[in-house]
Parts: structure tokens; C-alpha cells; sequence
């Protein structure tokens, strides 16, 4: 009997226990590992982690003139997941106590439809108090909820007055989840001008935020990525280091406060200074205008430094901050002339300009003092059938290459390649960065083409040799022939400088506010022709040669030519082909001043019938303005509209009465014509189309009253 009440006694004790254990460990649970989750269920007062954006450094250009700063920007934002919260507390009699963690649960669809409601009848009516009238997407809010949930608060599409923010600020609208906040906001001061060049921003994206990021902040506010341009391409160096404020909050949502000694304040991000110069720039642009689509680089000969670099037609990167309107996008992407496309990077058929480095070539075997009789043409082929032929039909007579660069004969230099052969081209070509990228600091930069390099026979003619129609096609830039306006104005300066060839920069330097110098101005001397083994004194010839083409009679760049300023100078007229309509690129490239030069220029104009008579008048007006500012005036600088661009062939710019030369000009130069029976199946290679960054497109408005499905359905 007392073995039976012993046994009872030790089960009892067993239970008691294993119960006190058990109540142990869940209070241990509740006390310490838990203690955070049931603490934020308490009503009273809890912190919000919010990431502010680093401060976008500005760009400058070299004189320290802003060409892309930011803006003080009131916001108003909404954590959306914090006000349909609080509006089930508000409302609903079985909602459970406490609140989710911001941005962990995924929203309903119904929950999705709620938020609409809920703040077109509770958000909207008192900031109408306020005297603001908003104009939002209730699509786009009910999408944001179902994708971000309350981790990415949801901008409000209203740019408020500091008066607005302040009264908001104060009364913070007496509901939980309703921010006001001040982010910098990207400006362009000169509207359009050097859009190609500064590119635009696209706001951050859901993918853009880092996992470790969503267990740091309650609120993420993301950084503005650089999309195109020097935006793009230095956005490591743009980007300020991210900031921390932490907010006290009651159990009704009213924020109470910030928590200061855990403020993290933003850093500012670098300060790139570009090598343009924003006046040259203005003055570029502006001449540029009186052709339809065209480009122009000019180059510091002695540093490769981009002093100005266009490219028409255009747009305005202020229209994609902080989001384009979708009309407007739309606008840019169905215009044909392509306005955002940089075609100071893009390639092109070089025509006549592809003459100097065939001289070069030249100069480099010693075959400078090469000599050839011009008849009016070449005839190529097994049964000579084949005539490319000279631009002055009935020939030009005995040539030495002084003389064949300035009048721009054709059977001159089609002999000359063929006589150096398409190995000693394609090398000479390729020592001067022509077929491949310069490097530039500027996405999608075209590498262009050049018949017989590795690059050709690998990628568009595997197998294929040069035959000698193409090597003369070679030698005066038709047929497949392509290159940029900046790989050409950094040919010119290597010719205009004796031999030195520095590759092309658009960085001058980037500066931390905090470490200093990051990026240093120190020219880049890819090759010097000089070293390499060219004969110097025929290199003078083909400098020389430029002088007779700008300043003698029979030169085909005399328009180029400014009356006060002796220059060098090519010009070039390609037949291509525009949208299945047979065209003409019309080119002149040119250094001045000859003696010590400083200045390279190549100008391309798309449509233009006469590279002397289209492109030679804006290398005139450009070299003008260059050596007016030497000479005290001070350029123009104001901000610049869109310049929407146009098909019409161009005859001929005419320069203002009195910049003309006195001297007749009796010869035309090449019309682009003279190869036409030789082109090779397939015609000119176009420029090739390339993918456009999708930008921050903004929602069409609907103030909260979203679309029917019958209305969706029938708008698709």
C-alpha cells in the first residue's frame, strides 16, 4: 500500500516538473529570445528604421560651370502597408492586436483593392485641406502594394511647396503612415545642351535592394541609377554613401519624433568634371542646328581632351526626372531621326576622310612620294568591267599626294592601297583606332568597320579576302566602310599634332568631397606614328596636303577655311543609304591653326549632298566662334530647347555675307557618285539600331478612380 502512494507521489512531482520546465523555457523564450516581437505588440511607442539616398555628386564642366546638380525636393510618401494597418485597427472589431513587420507579408488582391479606397477616401480628402490636389495612378499605388508591400514607401506625385511641407510636417495628416520628406532631386540647368553627353537617371528598382538591406530598414528609399551618358558610366562615383534616421512613433501612428544620436546623415556623392567646355559646347549646338541630323567633336590636339561633342537631334534629360511622361517617351522613341542616339559615337560611312589614313598607311611603308596619273577612273575585276571613277571625270593628270589630298582624287589613292595591300592598311587603320571603340567614357560607343581587319573577316566575312575593288573601296571610305565622328576628330589631331595619337577623354577629373582626386587629369598617348617608323617629312606632306585643300584654288575645303585663320582640313562625300532611299553623308575634318595647332574638329551631317559645301560652312562658323573667345568675346551660355531633327537633303549651308573667301571656288570636290557601279551586293551597311535604356516611365493619372477590366480590355 505505502509502495502505491510512493509511486503516485513520484508521478505527481514528475509533472510538476516537467510543467515548471516547460513553463520555464516559454518564459525564456517570451523574456529573452522573443522579447523584440512581443515588445512591438505592446501599445505604445516603437522606432521606424528608415535608408535615406546618398546626395548624387554634381558634373561640372572644365571652367567648373554645373551642368548637372541637385535640387532641394519636398515628398510626400506613403507606407501603404502601415495604412491599411491601421485602418483595420481603426475599423474592424476582430482584428487581432499588434501589427506585422513592414514589408514581410505579401498584400491580398483583396487587401490590394482596399488600399485604393482606403486612400482616395482618407489620404486625398485632407491633403485637399491642405490646398493640394493630387493627381495619381491607382493602378500604379494598388501594383506598388502588391509588389513592395511597406518595405518601399510609395512617392505621392505631388511636388510641394516648402510652405506645404512645413504644415505637413506639423500635422502629418494625423495618420499612421504618411511621411513628408526632403530628397534632392536631379537638375539640368541648360535643358538640352550636352544631353548626349550627361545622359539621364532611372529611379530604383524593387531588384535593386540588397537581402540584408530588408532586415535593416523598415523604409527604403533607393538610389537613382544612371541610365545613359556620364551618368551611366560614372554612376560608382556619382553615388553618395546612404544615410539612417530612426523615428519615434505612438501606438496611434503619430510620429513623435527622431531618434537623433542614431541619425546617419547621406554623404554627397563625387564631383566629375567633364573636358568640355559648356560655352564651346553652346556654340557647337548652335550651328549644328542648321542641319537636320548631324554631329561634330572638337578636340584638344595636344591632350585628346573632348572640348565639345553634339549630336542633333536631341532631347531634354529634365523631362525623365524623376520620371517621363509616357506620351513623351513615346514621342521620343516614334521620332525616326533617332534624337536619343549619340551620333558623335555612332558610325557612319566616312567617304573621302578615309584619304588620310591611307596616306598615313603610306607614310608608314615610305610610299609617301608614291605617284599616279589620273584618268577619270580605275577599272577593276577579271574583265575590267568594274569603274569606280574620279569625281572630275576627265581626270586630274600626274598627282604626288600633296596635290591628290587636295583635290580628292579618287584613282590616286584606289592605286595607292592596292599597291600597299590590305595587310599594311588594316594595320596602319588599326594603329590609329579605326575598327574598334576609343574607349570613351560614354556607353555604347560604335566600334565601326574596316574591310580586311580581323574584326571583318571574323564577324562579317569569315573566309573572304580582299579583293582589290574592295581595297580601293577601302581607301576612299565606301562600300562597308564605316566610322565616328570622334574616331575621325581623333585622327585629324594625331595628323595635326606630328604624330601623336592620344586617345579621346571626356573625364578631366572626379573629386571626393572627403578622399580628394580619385580620377586625375594625365593625357593617354595610345601611339606615337613618329616613333613607329613614319617618315616624318612625308607625314608633312599629308598636313601640307590639308593646307592646299583649305586654302588654295582647287582645294575641295575651302568653305571650312575662316578668312583670319589658316587651317588644314578634308572633306568627304559618302553614298549610303537613309531608310531604303539612296543619301549622302557629308563630312569635313580640320585642325587649326596650321602652324601649332590646338584645336581638331570632324563634323558629320546626315542627307548633306556636299561634304565642302555642308560640312566645310560649320567647320567655319565653329572655328570662328573658337578663336573670337581667344580673342576676349565671351561665348553665349543659356539653356537650349529640343531640336526635334529632319529628313530633307541639304544642298548647301550658306555662310553670312562677308565669310566667304574673296578667291573664287571653282571646284566642287567628290559628290559621293563616283563608286556607285562598284558597290557590292548588300549596299552600305547602315547604322546599326541599338537597344534604348528603359527609362522611369510615369502612370497615366486617374486620381483614384481606376479603370474599369471592360475599359482595360478595350484600351488594349
Amino acid at each position: 500500500m505505502q509502495s502505491r502512494y510512493r509511486f503516485r507521489l513520484y508521478l505527481l512531482t514528475a509533472i510538476i516538473l516537467s510543467g515548471a520546465g516547460t513553463l520555464l523555457s516559454r518564459l525564456y523564450d517570451y523574456q529573452i529570445v522573443d522579447t523584440e516581437y512581443y515588445r512591438k505588440l505592446i501599445p505604445g511607442e516603437t522606432t521606424i528604421s528608415i535608408r535615406d539616398p546618398g546626395v548624387r555628386g554634381t558634373i561640372v564642366d572644365r571652367n567648373g560651370e554645373l551642368l548637372a546638380k541637385n535640387l532641394r525636393n519636398y515628398e510626400l510618401v506613403l507606407n501603404l502597408d502601415e495604412i491599411h494597418h491601421e485602418w483595420e485597427r481603426q475599423h474592424s472589431e476582430n482584428q487581432n492586436p499588434g501589427r506585422r513587420r513592414i514589408g514581410m507579408a505579401v498584400p491580398t488582391s483583396e487587401r490590394s483593392r482596399e488600399i485604393v479606397r482606403i486612400v482616395k477616401e482618407g489620404i486625398v480628402p485632407r491633403l485637399q485641406k491642405h490646398g493640394i490636389e493630387p493627381r495619381y495612378s491607382s493602378e500604379a499605388l494598388q501594383k506598388h502594394y502588391v509588389t513592395h508591400g511597406g518595405l518601399i514607401p510609395f512617392t505621392f506625385p505631388v511636388d510641394l511647396t516648402y510652405q506645404q511641407f512645413a504644415r505637413l510636417a506639423e500635422h502629418n495628416l494625423e495618420m499612421a503612415g504618411v511621411y513628408v520628406t526632403v530628397r534632392p532631386r536631379r537638375r539640368y540647368p541648360y535643358g538640352t545642351l550636352a544631353c548626349h553627353l550627361l545622359g539621364y537617371l532611372k529611379q530604383w528598382e524593387k531588384g535593386d535592394i540588397p537581402d540584408k538591406a530588408k532586415s535593416k530598414y523598415d523604409h527604403y528609399l533607393g538610389d537613382a541609377v544612371g541610365s545613359t551618358g556620364v551618368e551611366a558610366t560614372m554612376d560608382d562615383y556619382l553615388r553618395g554613401s546612404p544615410g539612417r534616421r530612426v523615428l519615434r512613433k505612438n501606438e496611434k501612428g503619430r510620429i513623435l519624433g527622431e531618434v537623433l544620436n542614431e541619425r546617419v546623415a547621406p554623404d554627397q556623392g563625387s564631383q566629375v568634371m567633364l573636358t568640355i567646355d559648356a560655352r564651346a559646347q553652346f556654340l557647337v549646338e548652335n550651328v549644328l542646328r542648321k542641319a537636320g541630323r548631324a554631329a561634330a567633336v572638337v578636340i584638344d590636339v595636344n591632350t585628346g581632351e573632348i572640348l565639345a561633342m553634339a549630336s542633333v537631334p536631341n532631347y531634354n534629360p529634365n523631362e525623365f526626372i524623376p520620371s517621363i511622361a509616357g506620351s513623351k517617351w513615346e514621342d521620343y522613341k516614334t521620332n525616326k531621326a533617332d534624337p536619343l542616339i549619340n551620333r558623335a559615337i555612332s558610325s557612319f560611312t566616312p567617304g573621302s576622310t578615309f584619304k588620310l589614313p591611307t596616306s598615313i598607311a603610306a607614310c608608314m611603308h615610305n610610299m609617301g612620294d608614291f605617284g599616279h596619273s589620273c584618268a577619270g577612273h580605275l577599272r577593276f575585276g577579271r574583265t575590267g568591267k568594274l569603274k569606280i571613277r574620279c569625281w572630275k571625270t576627265v581626270g586630274h593628270g600626274p598627282l604626288i599626294m600633296t596635290n591628290a589630298i587636295q583635290r580628292s582624287c579618287n584613282p590616286y589613292f584606289m592605286q595607292l592601297s592596292n599597291e600597299l595591300g590590305a595587310s599594311r592598311m588594316t594595320e596602319a587603320f588599326g594603329m590609329l583606332n579605326l575598327g574598334q571603340p576609343t574607349g570613351i567614357k560614354l556607353p555604347v560607343e560604335d566600334r565601326g568597320i574596316i574591310p580586311g581587319s580581323r574584326w571583318w573577316r571574323r564577324e562579317l566575312h569569315p573566309g573572304e579576302s580582299m579583293t582589290p575593288a574592295r581595297m580601293a573601296m577601302l581607301a576612299i571610305g565606301q562600300d562597308e566602310c564605316e566610322a565616328t565622328p570622334l574616331q575621325l576628330a581623333a585622327l585629324t589631331a594625331c595628323i595635326a599634332n606630328g604624330g601623336k595619337y592620344y586617345r579621346p577623354r571626356i573625364i578631366k577629373m572626379v573629386v571626393d568631397p572627403k578622399e580628394g582626386v580619385l580620377v586625375s587629369d594625365i593625357p593617354e598617348l595610345k601611339v606615337d606614328l613618329i616613333a613607329e617608323g613614319m617618315n616624318q617629312k612625308q607625314f608633312e606632306d599629308i598636313r601640307l596636303g590639308m593646307w592646299k585643300a583649305a586654302n588654295e584654288l582647287g582645294g575641295t575645303a575651302r568653305r571650312a577655311s575662316p578668312q583670319d585663320v589658316e587651317i588644314g582640313a578634308k572633306t568627304g562625300t559618302a553614298q549610303t543609304t537613309d531608310f531604303g532611299k539612296k543619301s549622302h553623308n557629308a563630312w569635313t575634318v580640320a585642325f587649326a591653326p596650321f602652324e601649332q595647332p590646338r584645336y581638331a574638329i570632324a563634323v558629320v551631317v546626315q542627307n548633306g549632298k556636299s561634304g565642302g559645301k555642308v560640312g566645310g560652312p560649320l567647320v567655319n562658323l565653329i572655328f570662328r566662334g573658337l578663336f573670337a573667345s581667344e580673342k576676349g568675346l565671351k561665348l553665349p551660355l543659356r539653356p537650349m530647347g529640343e531640336v526635334v531633327g529632319n529628313f530633307d537633303p541639304i544642298e548647301e549651308i550658306e555662310l553670312p555675307e562677308g565669310d566667304l573667301l574673296a578667291l573664287a571656288i571653282d571646284e566642287e570636290g567628290e559628290t559621293g557618285e563616283e563608286a556607285e557601279e562598284a558597290q557590292l551586293p548588300g549596299g552600305a551597311v547602315r547604322v546599326r539600331p541599338r537597344a534604348i535604356p528603359l527609362p522611369s516611365i510615369t502612370p497615366d493619372a486617374d486620381s483614384g478612380t481606376p479603370p474599369n477590366r471592360e475599359n482595360r480590355r478595350q484600351s488594349n
